[in-house]
């Protein structure tokens, strides 16, 4: 719920940092994917069209074993967004450098948690 709340603040690296801990420990390749999903917003909060993209790249691999939706979040809407992003960050990475600010030009996605979308069976709620 904290990782949720600081993504929604866009503080991208502190919500990175909520689940870093947690996903050493227990090695959850969803917290894994939600690390690397805020990592490519402090690539957007950079100005890093490379890093955005590398970033979006991984956490789609990380995240595509937990569709349809996974501890309460809409993981398919999850990777439509950054697919999308990716996309448009790999066709802009010549583009030229007057162009405006990544953050000035990118909706933020909003992760929604909904308990009808938990599972119950996910490991990462044994501890919680």
């Amino acid at each position: 719920q904290r990782f949720v709340e600081l993504f929604h603040e866009h503080e991208f690296w502190e919500s990175h940092e909520v689940l870093e801990g947690p996903w050493r420990e227990g090695g959850s390749g969803f917290y894994h994917g939600l690390i690397l999903l805020a990592s490519a917003f402090v690539h957007v909060q950079r100005d890093n069209t490379h890093g955005i993209a590398a970033q979006l790249r991984k956490a789609e691999a990380a995240l595509e074993p937990f569709v349809p939706h996974y501890l309460g979040l809409d993981v398919a809407e999850i990777l439509t967004e950054a697919r999308a992003l990716r996309s448009r960050a790999e066709r802009e990475r010549t583009s030229p450098p007057d162009r405006a600010p990544w953050q000035t030009r990118v909706r933020f996605p909003t992760l929604t948690l909904d308990p009808a979308r938990l599972r119950g069976d996910e490991p990462e709620l044994d501890g919680e």
